[in-house]
């Protein structure tokens, strides 16, 4: 099982992300309470690992998959998609407990939206190198996944049944019950 990384030495990551092999690509997401935290998946881990003398310390660790994806049913252009640890980090560094794809609407039309800040639950996010942009909305509540679902997908969707079994109410919830001390 593959873990995303709460870390808190913003410094040394850049320092180390510079010495990262060309070709390869650190995706790390600053934590937004900022301190210089971030928050990376498993291969940006390694790499940065890697990349010094020791393995840098993480303070937390929760399971990726304590992170639902919600795809849907129109999902396209999936060689841009980007990588889920990626997705799953940015996700947690701003407090959130979940995120759906949202490139097309209910119509199959695609979405424009241009995100008023990086606390804006819509954002936009695609592999490094990726034609396609995809469009996303992060949750940081289970109610506010089920209102949105309902509405974006309908009641009795496979939208809303998704956001009915997310594991966690809030993002503390979330790491209560999910995270693990370094």
């Amino acid at each position: 099982m593959a873990h995303l990384y709460f870390m808190a030495d913003g410094d040394e990551m850049v320092r180390r992300r510079a010495r990262v092999p060309k070709g390869s690509v650190v995706e790390a997401w600053a934590d937004q309470r900022g301190g210089g935290a971030f928050w990376v998946g498993e291969e940006s881990k390694r790499l940065l690992d890697e990349a010094g003398e020791a393995p840098m310390p993480a303070r937390l660790s929760v399971a990726d998959d304590a992170v639902p994806v919600f795809y849907g049913p129109r999902l396209c252009d999936v060689e841009s998609l980007p990588r889920e640890e990626s997705l799953r980090a940015r996700v947690l560094s701003m407090q959130g407990i979940a995120v759906a794809w949202i490139t097309l609407d209910r119509f199959g039309e695609r979405v424009s939206y241009e995100p008023a800040s990086p606390a804006d639950p819509v954002f936009h996010l695609r592999r490094p190198g990726g034609g396609a942009g995809h469009v996303w909305r992060r949750f940081t509540t289970k109610r506010e996944a089920i209102d949105f679902m309902r509405e974006a997908y309908g009641a009795e969707s496979e939208g809303s049944e998704w956001a009915a079994t997310l594991p966690a109410g809030d993002f503390d919830a979330l790491l209560k019950r999910f995270a693990e001390k370094a």
